[in-house]
């Protein structure tokens, strides 16, 4: 191999021949290498996609001073502030997926950074509600928020017939990656 492995090639990683040479994951004997050479664009923009994401959401993390999971709270508030929903520390842990000493955790160090507040509920006089503060919100809907709603421009100029397009094809792409109960179960080798 004289050629080094750079940034400008690794549209390699999602080609079919460089990936799987010997088809042991994709059979592609009914597909044309025109068909090849579509699914290759479409996997590495997906790529492009995820990385520009990965990007973008580790400079909201700095620009914020907050954590992935920090991060994904808060924009749970902001939405269900939006909706005039109450959130609770359990509806918290549930959406993250986290443990309630997890999630106590994580409250206490966003109502220490003054991002959160936390208030009586107004019907449930055992339950505390979970709200975003105004500037935790304004910041993040400024700055982050902006820049994460700059994907419905893209969303926009497609046709409705595109869209259309775009829901199934990712829909369906979820389905397929989606893991299963014992996936990725390997048998082992008998000696």
């Amino acid at each position: 191999m004289s050629e080094e492995f750079s940034a400008t090639n690794s549209a390699m990683l999602y080609n079919l021949f460089s990936a799987d040479p010997d088809e042991q994951l994709v059979e592609r004997g009914a597909l044309s290498e025109e068909e090849i050479g579509q699914i290759t664009e479409v996997m590495t923009a997906l790529a492009q996609l995820r990385q520009v994401e990965d990007d973008l959401f580790e400079a909201s993390q700095r620009y914020m001073k907050l954590g992935r999971t920090d991060m994904q709270a808060i924009r749970f508030l902001i939405v269900a502030h939006n909706m005039g929903t109450a959130v609770t520390a359990g509806a918290i842990a549930a959406h993250l997926r986290i443990s309630t000493a997890s999630t106590t955790k994580l409250l206490d160090r966003l109502e220490h950074g003054g991002h959160i507040t936390r208030e009586p509920h107004p019907t449930d006089r055992r339950a505390i509600v979970i709200k975003v503060t105004p500037e935790t919100m304004r910041t993040a809907m400024l700055t982050v928020g902006r820049q994460h709603a700059k994907r419905l421009h893209a969303a926009a100029r497609l046709s409705p017939d595109e869209r259309r397009v775009v829901v199934r094809f990712l829909t369906d792409m979820a389905q397929e990656i989606a893991l299963t109960d014992g996936e990725w179960h390997v048998a082992t080798p008998e000696h």
